[in-house]
């Protein structure tokens, strides 16, 4: 599963670079053109080839919203709450010049450039969260505050744009339904069951709720001043840039994304019109046709406290990149993310699926493996490398940012790494019972060739997660956010059977494969099952 993910993330890369050195090739010395709100043509533009993009400036939003949400990232700046991350791109590490914190439903997470976020719980009915220090919950209830505004308006905008799916006089029922004043929000971040009317179409109803029920926002934190080195756009010659061109990652198709942002402005900034192109004093953002070099491009002035949403499939058809201004900025960017297989519900499920192998007595050690047939032993060992690459490596490569702000994720990941405990366990039984006499030998080989390649990626991606904890930049952060490489452990630790270190492993059962030689594999004990 995760090699799969590694070879379609892969090929997106390569294909997205391929597209870009097209156009940088066809553009050659040249750049192409784009509108600003000062120029003829910028709202006829915007009209006919952004019109999915709707700009709310800050009196859209009340005035008791907006003093909450800006007093809450100045606490979670005060609280430090907020981090650089370190993100994997084409193999290489890079610390990203925006500091984030992402805040949302208990138990998501949200993936990007290969890093899995998880979420500071905002309060929601039925979820006892633990803050840090009582001005951490005051901050996530007034961004959740926002984020159900945001939800509303998200529908008005939508209805507006005639973007609904539904027809005739349904789209004004559904619409209206969802319209309504947002009920408490529940486990499963939607409204409570009794709210629903019987004459909304359930598919219809279902459908828009979807794309606009965000459940998660991520925070950006940015002061240009401490960012000398931030990339210039490339194809329009725009200035600098604090995120570079992009479509925002693992969101629910054709779902909206709402984007509040918040700086301080430059004095007399509004009033401004010398500079040619847009004022480098303010952020904007600049939106494009994806790999399109005939339509000019969009750059929008963001002042403080405005509001946009790109709607329906413009994060699909478009791409946007945020130009930097001076002053800092602060942004909430609320989602819709796809999280079929990113909330602490889900991996808890793999893995009780998996132990569903495992029968017997673990304090006592009379333990064994159910099944050895070939789709068990594949689908126990990729959710395997699952729970240790895709949530253990990946919390515990983000050092100790967590704590700073609730202990909510202590325990789920206690849970994971004792449910991963139990298959390095089952990994060694299924070994165990390769080495033993009397097998018929070509149903072995079977059992080694679904093996083998699950414990390659495992091996490898140990080593790959050991070297990018160590790497300088790694060891270069503060010490709260130094990457942790956890789960590890020296050869002979008593409460794990294998090594962390798999080389030998695998080239005994590549012999076997080979018809070299028997695998032995040493004889476990009941110390070793602990």
């Amino acid at each position: 599963m995760i090699t799969m993910m590694k070879r379609r993330r892969g090929r997106g890369e390569n294909e997205k670079d391929a597209k870009k050195q097209k156009l940088l090739n066809e553009l050659g010395q040249s750049q192409l053109p784009y509108l600003t709100p000062k120029d003829d043509g910028f709202h006829q533009l915007w009209k006919t080839k952004y019109s999915k993009l709707i700009l709310r400036n800050a009196e859209w939003i009340p005035q008791d919203v907006h003093r909450e949400v800006q007093e809450a990232f100045g606490l979670l700046q005060k609280h430090v709450c907020l981090f650089q991350d370190l993100v994997r791109i084409k193999g290489k590490d890079f610390v990203t010049p925006v500091s984030r914190i992402l805040i949302g439903n208990p138990g998501y997470t949200y993936k990007y450039l290969n890093t899995r976020l998880f979420t500071v719980p905002w309060p929601v009915e039925g979820y006892e969260i633990n803050y840090s220090h009582p001005e951490i919950s005051k901050a996530c209830e007034a961004l959740i505050k926002l984020n159900e505004h945001l939800r509303r308006e998200t529908v008005l905008a939508l209805q507006e744009q005639n973007l609904s799916e539904t027809k005739g006089t349904e789209d004004s029922v559904v619409t209206e339904k969802l319209q309504e004043e947002a009920a408490p929000v529940t486990e499963s971040g939607c409204a409570s069951p009794d709210q629903s009317a019987v004459h909304v179409p359930k598919n219809d109803c279902a459908d828009l709720k979807e794309r606009t029920s965000y459940n998660l926002t991520l925070l950006n934190y940015m002061d240009p001043q401490r960012m000398p080195f931030l990339k210039q756009e490339p194809y329009f010659g725009m200035g600098k840039m604090a995120v570079s061109w992009h479509h925002d990652e693992n969101l629910v198709e054709r779902s909206t994304v709402a984007v509040y942002s918040s700086c301080r402005e430059e004095p007399d900034s509004h009033e401004k019109e010398a500079w040619c192109g847009r004022d480098p004093a303010v952020w904007h953002v600049a939106l494009k046709v994806a790999w399109d070099i005939k339509t000019p491009g969009l750059a929008v002035p963001l002042y403080q406290g405005d509001c946009y949403l790109m709607l329906d499939d413009m994060n699909m058809t478009h791409q946007h990149c945020v130009l930097a201004g001076h002053q800092p900025r602060f942004s909430s960017t609320h989602r819709v993310a796809e999280c079929s297989q990113g909330t602490l519900p889900y991996i808890l499920g793999r893995c009780n699926a998996a132990l569903e192998n495992l029968h017997g007595d673990t304090a006592l050690g009379c333990l064994a493996l159910k099944s050895l047939d070939i789709g068990t032993i594949k689908g126990v060992e990729e959710i395997h490398n699952e729970v240790e690459f895709e949530w253990l490596r990946q919390f515990w490569f983000q050092g100790k940012r967590y704590q700073k702000c609730t202990d909510w994720w202590d325990q789920p990941m206690a849970v994971l790494e004792e449910h991963w405990r139990k298959m390095e366990l089952m990994t060694s039984h299924l070994l165990c019972e390769l080495r033993k006499e009397g097998q018929v030998e070509e149903q072995r080989k079977e059992r080694i060739e679904c093996l083998l390649p699950l414990l390659e990626e495992r091996h490898e991606l140990r080593q790959e997660w050991f070297v990018r904890c160590h790497s300088p930049l790694a060891l270069s952060l503060p010490e709260e956010e130094k990457p942790r490489c956890h789960p590890y452990w020296q050869m002979g630790d008593p409460h794990l059977p294998l090594p962390f270190n798999l080389e030998d492993i695998i080239i005994k059962l590549r012999k076997i494969l080979e018809g070299q030689t028997k695998y032995a594999h040493p004889q476990l004990t009941p110390a070793s099952l602990e």
